[in-house]
């Protein structure tokens, strides 16, 4: 009786193990990820791009002794240079999200389907500090793309697969689990923020993959890994979907460069030591060292001396992630922010705003008739401020461009003017009377960093 019960019921169950589903269960997992790949390898693509970058040829590259005392000799000629990577179709009519250091400043992107079609594409928003970049199709309609999950319900020890094209041989899919959540400042490359921990491995080519959970949803856009061999066996770090939701939707609105929320403040992370004397039970929030005059902190009632415990209900322990908090929430939102002060907590709601671009920068490129020709020069603001990462104090006129007289006198983007020739400087209309007509000698103060500096030439 059994063995005529046996080959029937597997007759039976032959039909159900060919339908693909996504795996709901552990058992299913266990049987392989098949059908989630087949779900969302058509949203991943290869990207090409090509830029130009100027390369200085020496007759000396090639021998191993003198091109190392000669790196600075030899005639700067422009060249072309090739990058490759991955990114992640998240819309129908062609929105591509990838990573910076893949697309940035790319003078040629081209595009490649799983399906092998190509399409041209823009870079139609960037932004080097988070190392996102959005792209568009161009003749785009119909395309496969993947959901974004909410990134802040993701939980350590969830399974996940890394799907990208690793040394440029092909679309590959590795799996692993979310191993860390919040890290903040670990990260590789130009990305400076908040990303999510894997162990899948991500490779060079895999930089702007798609990290998808077992429904096949986006949480997480590879960047980076971090290890000590240059393999694959080290800590991949990727960009959390809720990030990247904000980067589409400052796209479709028609911004060129990601405005995230300015909160013109100084903090530092809360150890042991200062949650003691504070009389907090636990390290973590930020302490506020320093205001601005116009941040929305202190429009919202914070002073120097308070700890922000909390973004929008979400624990903050550094200042990048409470940027990243404020980010995800998005321009013109008001959040509930988590204050400790005098032994109590209280929510207030801040106002989220971008660096206001005001008093007018007035920016000022100096002329053929003035000592340093082609220097440029901005009246400094919170725009400016945001923009440079200047110390939040910094008033007066910043250099945006040496120029190449301002360059060989040792002026560098950032340099901030206060004295020229002894006469003090406070706005650009003042450096461009002060550098007018005949000059024989230059004198500047110059603060740089937290530098004060004296550069002295004779023109």
């Amino acid at each position: 009786m059994l063995r005529i019960i046996i080959p029937i019921l597997l007759i039976l169950a032959a039909p159900l193990a060919a339908q693909t589903k996504v795996p709901q269960n552990q058992m299913e997992i266990q049987l392989g990820f098949a059908p989630l790949v087949q779900q969302a390898a058509p949203a991943v693509v290869n990207i090409y791009a090509k830029r130009i970058v100027q390369a200085r040829q020496s007759p000396f590259q090639n021998d191993p002794f003198f091109r190392g005392l000669f790196r600075d000799f030899g005639e700067v000629r422009p060249q072309v240079q090739n990058s490759l990577g991955s990114g992640v179709i998240l819309s129908e009519d062609g929105y591509v999200v990838s990573n910076y250091h893949v697309v940035g400043d790319a003078a040629e992107i081209r595009v490649v389907l799983n399906d092998r079609r190509e399409f041209d594409a823009k870079v139609v928003l960037a932004d080097e500090d988070s190392d996102l970049a959005i792209l568009a199709l161009e003749g785009a309609r119909d395309m496969p793309f993947l959901d974004l999950r909410d990134s802040d319900g993701v939980e350590v020890g969830e399974l996940v697969l890394a799907i990208g094209n690793p040394f440029g041989v092909g679309q590959t899919v590795s799996s692993g689990i979310v191993s860390g959540l919040a890290r903040s400042g670990t990260a590789t490359g130009s990305g400076r923020g908040y990303f999510l921990q894997t162990d899948a491995p991500i490779n060079p080519g895999n930089s702007g993959g798609a990290l998808i959970d077992v429904n096949g949803h986006l949480i997480g856009v590879n960047t980076s890994i971090l290890t000590r061999s240059g393999g694959s066996n080290g800590i991949g770090f990727a960009i959390p979907s809720n990030l990247v939701a904000q980067f589409v939707a400052q796209a479709r609105q028609g911004h060129d460069r990601f405005l995230r929320p300015w909160a013109g403040m100084n903090g530092q992370q809360v150890d042991a030591d200062i949650a003691a004397s504070l009389g907090l039970d636990r390290p973590g929030g930020i302490l506020i060292s320093g205001l601005h005059e116009v941040s929305p902190f202190l429009s919202a009632g914070f002073a120097p001396g308070d700890v922000i415990l909390a973004v929008d209900d979400q624990p903050v322990n550094t200042p990048a992630e409470m940027i990243f908090r404020m980010s995800v929430v998005g321009l013109g939102q008001e959040v509930p922010v988590t204050r400790f002060r005098d032994g109590a907590s209280s929510d207030l709601r801040v106002k989220l705003i971008a660096a206001p671009d005001s008093p007018k920068r007035d920016t000022r490129e100096l002329g053929k008739k003035t000592a340093l020709p082609g220097l440029t020069v901005s009246n400094i603001n919170p725009a400016i401020l945001a923009e440079y990462g200047l110390p939040l104090g910094s008033s007066g006129v910043m250099v945006e461009t040496p120029g190449p007289y301002g360059a060989q006198v040792g002026l560098k983007p950032g340099d901030i003017l206060h004295v020229i020739n002894g006469k003090t400087v406070e706005t650009t209309k003042d450096v461009e009377q002060a550098l007018s007509g005949r000059v024989q000698r230059l004198a500047f103060d110059v603060q740089r960093g937290l530098q004060r500096l004296v550069i002295r030439f004779r023109l």
